[in-house]
């Protein structure tokens, strides 16, 4: 089995940290590092990590002026508790970029949000439903 590691640049990985786990749903931990984070699921799977920018010398995360954060990338989660998800995502932003609608290409409700650092994120269901 091979697994992708997304690696995003965010201004401060404990908070991102903390968001991404109360988005998900997932128990509460520490990163590992003020500058690096995994956010894991409960079976070990890496569904995310955090990178603070300009830690390191990494071409691509040394600052979010060189580039706006997120610029062509959509992080998309397939969640098997969309209902569940729905007011925890309203709980950490002030308004959702898209409320709940079915998808016309995958046949899933799903709504997106923005992240603290403007990160483009979708929710999705697992199954249609």
């Amino acid at each position: 089995m091979k697994r992708l590691w997304t690696i995003i640049g965010v201004a401060d990985v404990p908070r991102s940290f903390r968001w991404y786990q109360s988005l998900l749903g997932l128990p509460g931990a520490v990163p590992a590092h003020d500058y690096f984070g995994q956010i894991v699921d409960v079976d070990g799977t890496v569904l995310l990590c955090l990178h603070a920018w300009g830690a390191h010398e990494h071409p691509s995360l040394t600052s979010p002026h060189d580039a706006k954060p997120g610029n062509g990338l959509l992080l998309f989660f397939r969640v098997d508790d969309l209902d569940v998800a729905l007011p925890r995502a309203r709980a950490l932003v002030s308004r959702l970029e898209e409320e709940p609608h079915r998808n016309p290409n995958t046949g899933t409700m799903e709504f997106s949000l923005r992240d603290p650092d403007g990160y483009y994120v979708t929710i999705s269901a697992l199954n249609p439903a």
